[in-house]
């Protein structure tokens, strides 16, 4: 199987617990005993979606088909990731309890979010990484007073942060199984204006004292957290994970009306929608409105599929492009505002920052590094 052949399967088992048709069509492929098992296996654990593709392939009945030792490989790694998400409720629902308590309501996020809410119909079937919640800007610092008082700590300890935007570096407690996120905003600065805290907190929903965003704003971000805040976008392809979650979600709420009040974040998500459509076989619930814009996404993203050398020298000039385009930002914001120029400065004056990028670089050997360390220093002073 092909990578697009393989992607293609994939999506396709994902849907087959809503979708005759596409249940029809994969017992038919599973019938002729052709799959490359290692080939899908290793496309749906590279999007994260392997538990899921074992709960569909589960509650169709058709694991028969599928080789004894990998069902019980993929029974094993459900368990366990179902074993993790319920820990990840009750490490939520303890964050919850304690922000209530001190008057701050938090709306739960992204895989969190779906998790509280009971949008899967197996716990084990979404793989999530941290716990991510919003709330107000001015609850924003005392969020993480409260947190960090609990004991909570930084992730990753720094003697300086880069100045996020987006939420608080990632922190931890002892005893906890996820990492967790305090946002004060959904979206990277270019499009916080249209998507934010204001423009999602009248229309949220309750599940107990759970509140996570409305259907609609949920399928929103879903598509936002790939395209914008990882710039999916740019690169023209589709995150299985991601777009399972859509694929969800607009079972429960229609497709046309979630983008409503959007204008600069409607192409993006437009063209995610028609990548999603395409993917998982072009469900009813996924139909959307078709531009030259989505049409012209939808054939350069079965360009690169069809072309790994193509695809492979794209996502690097992609990531190149990407790169310089962050440095020259984070430059310019240094000039303009007072946080990033205290940062960049002790970036630059940081000895172990050169350490890492010359051993990674390979420009120098390594007896110059203190030498390089000690002129960083006298710079940062002057």
């Amino acid at each position: 199987m092909t990578y697009k052949e393989t992607l293609f399967f994939v999506g396709k088992c994902l849907t087959i617990s809503h979708e005759v048709e596409n249940r029809n069509a994969i017992e038919k492929i599973l019938k002729t005993e052709t799959v490359d098992w290692d080939a899908v296996v290793k496309v749906s654990t590279a999007h994260y979606v392997f538990p899921a593709l074992y709960v569909n392939l589960q509650r169709a009945h058709f694991l028969p088909y599928v080789p004894e030792d990998l069902v019980e490989y993929m029974q094993h790694i459900t368990n366990l990731n179902r074993e993790r998400n319920e820990q990840i409720i009750t490490q939520a629902k303890e964050l919850n309890t304690l922000l209530l308590a001190n008057g701050i309501t938090p709306i739960f996020l992204k895989g969190t979010g779906n998790l509280l809410e009971g949008l899967y119909a197996d716990l084990g079937e979404r793989m999530v990484g941290d716990i991510d919640f919003i709330v107000e800007k001015e609850d924003y610092p005392k969020a993480i007073a409260l947190l960090t008082d609990f004991g909570y700590e930084p992730v990753t300890k720094y003697k300086y942060y880069f100045p996020s935007f987006k939420h608080y570096p990632r922190i931890q407690k002892e005893g906890c199984i996820a990492a967790v996120e305090i946002h004060k905003e959904l979206l990277i600065e270019k499009y916080a204006m249209e998507f934010n805290y204001e423009f999602i907190k009248n229309n949220t929903q309750q599940f107990g004292n759970i509140t996570v965003m409305s259907y609609a704003h949920q399928l929103c971000l879903s598509i936002i957290a790939k395209q914008i805040n990882d710039n999916g976008r740019f690169y023209n392809d589709i995150a299985l994970r991601n777009a399972y979650d859509v694929f969800l979600l607009s079972k429960k709420t229609a497709v046309s009306e979630a983008f409503k009040g959007l204008q600069k974040l409607n192409e993006p998500l437009l063209n995610y929608i028609a990548l999603c459509f395409e993917v998982f076989d072009k469900p009813d619930s996924l139909q959307y409105q078709k531009t030259a814009t989505t049409k012209q996404y939808v054939a350069d993203f079965y360009q690169l599929l069809e072309n790994e050398t193509l695809r492979v020298a794209f996502h690097k000039k992609i990531q190149r492009k990407l790169f310089i385009q962050m440095r020259l930002q984070i430059i310019y914001k240094s000039i303009f505002d007072a946080a990033h120029r205290s940062w960049l400065l002790k970036r630059i004056s940081d000895g172990n920052w050169y350490r890492e990028k010359y051993q990674q670089l390979k420009l120098i050997p390594l007896l110059k590094f203190r030498d390089l360390s000690n002129k960083s220093r006298s710079l940062g002073r002057n």
